[in-house]
């Protein structure tokens, strides 16, 4: 790997690092927020759900935006959009102005895996791309991970208001480090296709063969990994009655073993591809983190302690989060020159499923007292996964290493 490459990935790693941090904070001040604004866990679950349902809205038009003017262009706007409503949301005072500052939040923070995509694929060949996408997803683990002990330790020194004014601002010289040093494309490569080509291309990309199963199995792996970064540091509280701060040192466990799994995978996404089995070197990967997601999520529900619970918890991340790199290597393989607008359109289903996980928690909580039925459903969604990933081709078989 060059070094204009490692520039490339590590910057990507650093922007998945702070989207995590700014994205998981909600759910760690969850507490004090509910407190100060007098939320129940049903407003809560709506103010989760806001962002994952902006986000998921916000996935396409960003990959176009991305694919049309370049990641350097679209990275920086996007980064300083989703900073500021990160900042915003520490003024909130109610409810409703909560509920459409994290939705906007979520449409800002749309763009930043697509243009991350377009900037791989502009950048790496497609031999390098699966350590690519696991270096960089295993940021956003990473991330997510500290971003419980960090709030916790803003709250205390500043109060969750402050706390959030902080953390926009670290997006804000990213993106200035950003578009002060990176550029579309490398030193030499050959001329991008016109604009307008590219704008075409993108409808041609989103009819290609495997794009509906695409989006199926990554609606089920969002819908499981989400739960990490919503309802599970509440639950581990309320389930185990433990304090914030016990809850948090637990919730950061499956986040590690999340960005475990996307090194894991993206090794092996490389490694099978350069052996010669194109196509599985897609598919492989994604069934057996299925397959290891749908057992750690129907074993939560035989939990008796926390440690038990956390461990479980942290086998069904490491399997969803196995699912990733392949994923969006198959994107790249199917989408080209519109990468970013075909990522953009899966991971868009796949914050559906962020949305309704986020959303339907607490209501199937409600119905029947326990949380069996939502970890029932997630171990469901993942063996429905595995089916749509046998119906997966990747065009990869065809393309040169």
């Amino acid at each position: 790997m060059t070094r204009g490459r490692y520039f490339v990935v590590v910057g990507l790693f650093i922007l998945s690092l702070i989207t995590y941090i700014d994205r998981v904070c909600i759910s760690s001040a969850k507490g004090p927020i509910a407190a100060d604004l007098g939320l129940s866990d049903e407003a809560m679950g709506i103010v989760f759900g806001a962002f994952a349902l902006g986000y998921a809205l916000g996935q396409v038009p960003s990959g176009m935006f991305a694919d049309r003017f370049g990641p350097r262009l679209a990275l920086s706007a996007v980064v300083i959009v989703w900073s500021a409503f990160t900042a915003l949301t520490g003024a909130v005072r109610g409810f409703h102005t909560m509920v459409a500052v994290r939705f906007l939040f979520g449409v800002g923070e749309a763009g930043a895996f697509p243009g991350s995509a377009r900037a791989i694929y502009n950048w790496l060949p497609i031999h390098e791309r699966g350590r690519a996408n696991g270096i960089l997803f295993s940021g956003s683990r990473l991330g997510g991970a500290l971003a419980f002990p960090i709030l916790v330790w803003l709250e205390a020194a500043m109060g969750w208001r402050w706390a959030f004014v902080v953390l926009g601002a670290a997006g804000i010289v990213w993106a200035a480090i950003w578009w002060g040093l990176f550029r579309d494309h490398p030193a030499g490569a050959p001329p991008p296709p016109p604009r307008a080509t590219a704008a075409v291309n993108w409808k041609a990309a989103l009819h290609a063969p495997h794009i509906v199963p695409a989006c199926v199995q990554y609606f089920a792996s969002n819908f499981t990994f989400f739960i990490c970064l919503s309802w599970m540091h509440p639950y581990l509280i309320r389930r185990f009655d433990l304090t914030a701060g016990e809850a948090a040192g637990y919730a950061m466990v499956p986040l590690l073993a999340g960005a475990g799994a996307q090194w894991t995978a993206g090794f092996f996404v490389d490694l099978l591809y350069r052996s010669g089995l194109r196509t599985w070197s897609r598919r492989l990967p994604a069934i057996a983190g299925f397959a290891l997601a749908a057992l750690g999520v129907w074993a939560v529900t035989l939990a008796d302690s926390p440690r038990a619970a956390i461990v479980f918890f942290a086998f069904a991340t490491f399997g969803a989060d196995m699912t990733i790199s392949p994923s969006w290597a198959f994107c790249a393989d199917v989408g080209k020159e519109s990468a970013a607008t075909v990522s953009g359109f899966m991971n868009m289903w796949g914050n559906f499923g962020s949305f309704v996980s986020a959303s339907v928690f607490p209501v199937l909580l409600d119905w029947t007292g326990s949380a069996t039925a939502y970890f029932q459903l997630a171990a469901l969604l993942n063996i429905a996964a595995i089916a749509a990933w046998t119906r997966m081709r990747s065009v990869a078989s065809g393309l040169p290493s």
